[in-house]
């Protein structure tokens, strides 16, 4: 495929902002090639500068659980429009996506809009510490929950360690509130709670770990979190950017059973706009200012495009089947490639919940930690990336990174995915 316009404008971007980009995955660095640049979205497929046409499994990192421009999001935004952009005062749409989301997630009583997932779990987290008048917090190795100062973090050596910083500009001080600990290890959340049990006022998770591979957690695991918050009076925050309104209008909740105190939202929830928010119980939320000492504002929060759209998108997750039909079309691309995998004996395999897959170059079975993660496979993933690029498919640039299959995706458009796909296989392991 030819890219020179993309070419073009990389170089002109690389004059005017970091690394040419906006944010780093986009640059392309864990892929080969330059970053490709978008001229347009319908359905399923994205089309270039250059007019190279690509089915999306990228669904721009998750919130176009729709697909690209689907026409009710789109009538939404223009009516919108026609009112007017911001207003920095309340609307009745704030209201109306407010009142859809807490009527059909049940374990949530009160919600606050923000503009991204990052600036939720920054608000959750001092909510949080609000809340139990506690001061650190238990993360977990392979879980990202945005550029939150105190979540750039690391592990440090031993089972339960403060966290170091892992990017420049993040004070120590800052990272050393925050207690790093492996996924899937009860017994080190059992220990650092036992070490800090006076002063620990949250435990944040992805329950469903999609922003470094797939990391698919039991559900005694995250039972055993619940017990554990419940019993040391801290709270269970469930960071669900990702997975909130993707596998289940309830998110994780309604697939494990459990409940967290907290919850951070993102992506679906604006409808391909940029919102993000933050929901717990009216006991804790009134403990947000305006009504409790908790400061928390946003000039563009509520903004009312993102509101209306957002309201068309989560309205259109509410029809029957809605889910049900996303996750048949997900197990059907998955299942239909790990059995070609496995008949040709490929070290590669996918897994999946719900509509999010991950392509994971490795015979592991059970990749549920950050640590079993094969880093030597992404060099395969570099070479499939490559060849699916030069065929027509698009996935996130990097092997960490999650696919996404969307309404818009038909079994058809899904099946040329799959052939596709095998033939990527093949060209990787050179058969």
């Amino acid at each position: 495929m030819k890219r020179d316009q993309s070419n073009q404008l990389y170089a002109v971007a690389q004059q005017y902002m970091p690394g040419g980009v906006n944010s780093p995955v986009r640059a392309f660095r864990s892929v080969i090639g330059q970053p490709i640049f978008m001229a347009s979205g319908d359905g399923a497929y994205l089309t270039d500068e250059d007019g190279n046409q690509y089915i999306d499994y990228c669904c721009s990192w998750g919130p176009l659980i729709l697909g690209h421009r689907p026409p009710e999001v789109i009538q939404a935004i223009e009516k919108t429009l026609q009112t007017g952009t911001s207003f920095g005062a309340p609307t009745k749409l704030e209201n109306e996506l407010a009142q859809l989301v807490v009527d059909h997630h049940h374990h949530i009583d009160m919600i606050r809009f923000v503009s991204s997932g990052t600036e939720a779990v920054m608000s959750a987290l001092r909510l949080a510490r609000g809340y139990t008048n506690k001061n650190k917090v238990i993360k977990f190795e392979g879980c990202y929950h945005g550029h939150v100062d105190s979540m750039l973090v690391k592990a440090g050596s031993g089972l339960v360690t403060f966290g170091t910083s892992s990017s420049a500009g993040v004070p120590e001080p800052f990272a050393a509130e925050t207690i790093v600990v492996p996924l899937n290890d009860i017994e080190a959340v059992e220990a650092a709670f036992q070490t800090y049990k006076d002063d620990i006022a949250a435990v944040i998770i992805e329950p469903i770990p999609a922003n470094n591979g797939l990391l698919i957690q039991s559900k005694l695991f995250l039972e055993k979190l619940r017990v554990l918050c419940t019993a040391y009076n801290a709270l269970l925050i469930f960071d669900e950017v990702i997975s909130g309104f993707r596998v289940h209008f309830e998110g994780a909740t309604h697939i494990y059973d459990v409940v967290a105190d907290i919850y951070t939202f993102g992506k679906i929830i604006g409808g391909g706009m940029p919102v993000g928010a933050y929901a717990a119980s009216k006991a804790i939320m009134e403990q947000v200012a305006p009504l409790g000492p908790v400061y928390q504002a946003g000039t563009l929060s509520g903004n009312p495009v993102a509101m209306a759209a957002g309201i068309a998108q989560l309205t259109a997750c509410l029809q029957d089947n809605f889910y049900e039909e996303l996750n048949e079309k997900t197990q059907y691309l998955v299942e239909s490639l790990n059995e070609y995998i496995e008949y040709k004996d490929y070290s590669v395999r996918l897994f999946h919940i719900g509509s999010i897959f991950w392509i994971n170059f490795s015979k592991d079975h059970h990749v549920n930690s950050a640590d079993k993660i094969n880093s030597g496979g992404m060099e395969y993933f570099k070479q499939f990336h490559n060849f699916l690029l030069e065929n027509g498919v698009y996935l996130g640039p990097s092997g960490y990174e999650v696919g996404f299959i969307s309404r818009a995706h038909t079994k058809a458009i899904i099946d040329t995915t799959i052939e596709k796909m095998k033939q990527g296989f093949d060209f990787v392991f050179k058969v």
